[in-house]
Protein backbone atom coordinates (compact mmCIF):
# COMPACT_ATOMS: atom_id res chain seq x y z
CA UNK A 1 0.00 0.00 0.00
CA UNK A 2 3.29 2.38 0.41
CA UNK A 3 4.81 3.43 -2.02
CA UNK A 4 9.27 3.93 -1.39
CA UNK A 5 10.59 6.94 -3.23
CA UNK A 6 13.77 8.47 -4.40
CA UNK A 7 13.36 10.65 -1.10
CA UNK A 8 13.16 8.75 1.99
CA UNK A 9 11.14 6.40 3.93
CA UNK A 10 7.80 6.19 3.19
CA UNK A 11 5.49 8.26 5.38
CA UNK A 12 7.72 11.31 5.78
CA UNK A 13 6.82 14.63 4.46
CA UNK A 14 8.10 14.06 1.01
CA UNK A 15 6.66 10.78 0.49
CA UNK A 16 2.94 10.47 1.88
CA UNK A 17 1.68 6.82 2.47
CA UNK A 18 -0.88 6.32 -0.26
CA UNK A 19 -4.02 4.98 1.34
CA UNK A 20 -6.76 4.09 -1.04
CA UNK A 21 -9.06 1.92 0.62
CA UNK A 22 -9.59 3.46 4.01
CA UNK A 23 -12.84 3.78 5.65
CA UNK A 24 -14.20 7.48 5.94
CA UNK A 25 -13.67 8.95 9.49
CA UNK A 26 -16.81 8.87 11.55
CA UNK A 27 -16.68 13.22 11.38
CA UNK A 28 -17.25 12.70 8.13
CA UNK A 29 -20.02 10.04 7.71
CA UNK A 30 -21.66 11.68 10.87
CA UNK A 31 -21.79 15.51 8.48
CA UNK A 32 -23.54 13.38 5.73
CA UNK A 33 -26.31 12.00 8.10
CA UNK A 34 -26.87 15.62 9.35
CA UNK A 35 -26.79 16.84 5.77
CA UNK A 36 -29.41 13.74 5.03
CA UNK A 37 -31.78 14.94 8.05
CA UNK A 38 -31.57 18.91 7.71
CA UNK A 39 -32.41 18.03 3.59
CA UNK A 40 -35.67 15.68 4.67
CA UNK A 41 -36.35 17.98 7.67
CA UNK A 42 -36.60 20.73 5.19
CA UNK A 43 -39.69 19.51 3.43
CA UNK A 44 -42.01 19.90 6.12
CA UNK A 45 -41.85 23.66 6.81
CA UNK A 46 -42.66 24.35 2.75
CA UNK A 47 -45.44 21.03 3.22
CA UNK A 48 -47.25 22.79 5.85
CA UNK A 49 -47.08 26.40 3.84
CA UNK A 50 -48.16 24.74 0.77
CA UNK A 51 -51.13 23.12 3.05
CA UNK A 52 -52.50 26.85 4.08
CA UNK A 53 -52.35 28.26 0.12
CA UNK A 54 -54.04 25.14 -0.71
CA UNK A 55 -56.59 25.68 2.09
CA UNK A 56 -56.93 29.48 1.23
CA UNK A 57 -57.17 28.84 -2.76
CA UNK A 58 -59.52 25.95 -2.99
CA UNK A 59 -61.23 26.34 0.50
CA UNK A 60 -60.83 22.35 0.50
CA UNK A 61 -59.79 20.73 3.31
CA UNK A 62 -59.25 16.96 1.89
CA UNK A 63 -55.97 18.34 -0.01
CA UNK A 64 -54.77 20.39 2.73
CA UNK A 65 -55.15 17.11 5.04
CA UNK A 66 -53.38 15.09 2.58
CA UNK A 67 -50.60 17.46 2.05
CA UNK A 68 -50.35 17.18 6.50
CA UNK A 69 -50.29 13.80 6.30
CA UNK A 70 -47.70 13.42 3.71
CA UNK A 71 -45.86 15.35 5.81
CA UNK A 72 -46.32 13.61 9.18
CA UNK A 73 -44.27 10.38 8.67
CA UNK A 74 -40.99 12.79 7.53
CA UNK A 75 -39.36 13.25 11.07
CA UNK A 76 -39.37 9.77 11.51
CA UNK A 77 -38.27 8.51 8.25
CA UNK A 78 -35.41 11.29 8.21
CA UNK A 79 -34.52 10.19 11.68
CA UNK A 80 -34.04 6.48 10.31
CA UNK A 81 -32.84 7.25 7.24
CA UNK A 82 -30.30 9.78 8.96
CA UNK A 83 -29.13 6.85 11.63
CA UNK A 84 -28.71 4.36 9.10
CA UNK A 85 -24.83 3.61 8.71
CA UNK A 86 -22.92 3.04 5.62
CA UNK A 87 -23.31 -0.25 3.85
CA UNK A 88 -21.09 -3.07 5.19
CA UNK A 89 -18.29 -3.79 2.48
CA UNK A 90 -18.11 -7.36 1.41
CA UNK A 91 -14.43 -7.91 3.20
CA UNK A 92 -14.98 -6.56 6.17
CA UNK A 93 -15.97 -9.29 9.17
CA UNK A 94 -19.06 -10.11 10.71
CA UNK A 95 -18.99 -9.94 14.10
CA UNK A 96 -21.36 -12.60 15.09
CA UNK A 97 -19.62 -16.11 16.33
CA UNK A 98 -22.26 -19.03 16.72
CA UNK A 99 -21.71 -20.93 19.45
CA UNK A 100 -19.89 -24.38 18.77
CA UNK A 101 -22.29 -27.57 18.50
CA UNK A 102 -20.13 -29.84 21.05
CA UNK A 103 -20.00 -27.41 23.69
CA UNK A 104 -23.86 -27.09 23.77
CA UNK A 105 -24.00 -30.90 23.57
CA UNK A 106 -21.59 -31.51 26.77
CA UNK A 107 -23.88 -31.34 29.42
CA UNK A 108 -25.23 -34.52 30.61
CA UNK A 109 -28.64 -35.13 28.61
CA UNK A 110 -29.33 -38.36 30.53
CA UNK A 111 -29.40 -36.46 34.01
CA UNK A 112 -31.60 -34.03 32.49
CA UNK A 113 -33.86 -36.08 30.73
CA UNK A 114 -34.75 -38.31 34.27
CA UNK A 115 -36.00 -35.38 36.02
CA UNK A 116 -39.65 -35.42 36.59
CA UNK A 117 -41.50 -32.09 37.82
CA UNK A 118 -44.83 -32.42 39.88
CA UNK A 119 -47.63 -30.14 39.87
Amino acid sequence: MARIGAHGESGSPGNPVLITEAAESYDEQHRKRVRKYMMLMSFRIPALILAAIAYTTWGNPWICMAIIGASIPLPWMAVLIANDRPPRRKDEPSRYSRPAGPALEARAPSALSNQTIDG
